[in-house]
């Protein structure tokens, strides 16, 4: 036996509330949504949902049991034919209430009940554009972690000057008394006159070669190629 439900029956009896529930429901299923009152709404909702099961099984044997409650036989065959696929991906919450503004006259409190004929959003689909969210976040992260650095002569001037080296002048040309060019980056010098002198943007500057290979670094282009000081 069912359990009786709680709270004042709707109607003047048992089967008076019957038939309210049974033309709730075919008004329901024929225009998909009603304006009714709050507690016709709640004791619709659960049978409308049961109806809404029997529908999706489609045989016979659902299709009978569905007419002892709806007798309108174009609204039953609207429920199984329509309305019944629309809920195939959905295992329960058929029905939405949403409360609305108070009847006027008695000031009632009022309800829309509908059917929830959406399609379901696939847990496949939610987790791809979950993980997309995310991806785009690490990125964004990323970006704002590493901008894009430019040189600057401040920058230049950072670099930690090595033994017997002095930083370059503003204008990026050595002190009084120093012309060798040394970067950082290629471990090598350059003195004045040889090929590259011209072209290399100095780090910091020495007095001479033997300055520079006290500090660790090797001629540009070998030996050979930075000999012109020596023979000026």
């Amino acid at each position: 036996m069912p359990t009786p439900t709680k709270g004042p029956r709707l109607g003047g009896g048992p089967a008076h509330e019957r038939l309210i529930l049974a033309n709730l429901a075919t008004s329901l299923f024929e225009h998909d949504r009603i304006t009714t009152t709050e507690a016709k709404a709640k004791r619709l909702r659960p049978l409308a949902e049961r109806l809404v099961t029997f529908a999706k099984r489609g045989d016979l044997s659902a299709r009978r049991r569905v007419l002892t409650v709806v007798r309108d036989k174009g609204v039953v065959h609207r429920l199984f034919v329509e309305i019944a696929p629309d809920m195939a991906e959905r295992n329960g919450g058929y029905t939405r209430i949403t409360k609305v503004g108070p009847r006027k006259g008695d000031n009632a409190p009022m309800a829309v009940i509908e059917l929830v004929r959406e399609p379901v959003a696939k847990k496949a689909t939610v987790k791809e554009a979950e993980a997309a969210t995310k991806r785009a976040a690490k990125d964004a992260a990323k970006a704002e972690e590493a901008p894009v650095q430019e040189t600057t002569t401040e920058e230049t001037a950072a670099v930690e000057l090595p033994e017997g080296a002095v930083a370059a002048n503003e204008d990026g040309s050595g002190p009084e008394g120093y012309t060798v060019k040394g970067n950082a980056d290629s471990g090598k010098y350059h003195v004045e006159g040889s090929q590259w002198f011209e072209q290399t943007v100095a780090e910091f500057w020495f007095q001479d070669a033997a300055a520079a290979e006290a500090a660790g670094f090797e001629p540009a282009g070998g030996a050979a190629a930075q000999q012109v000081e020596d023979e000026a």
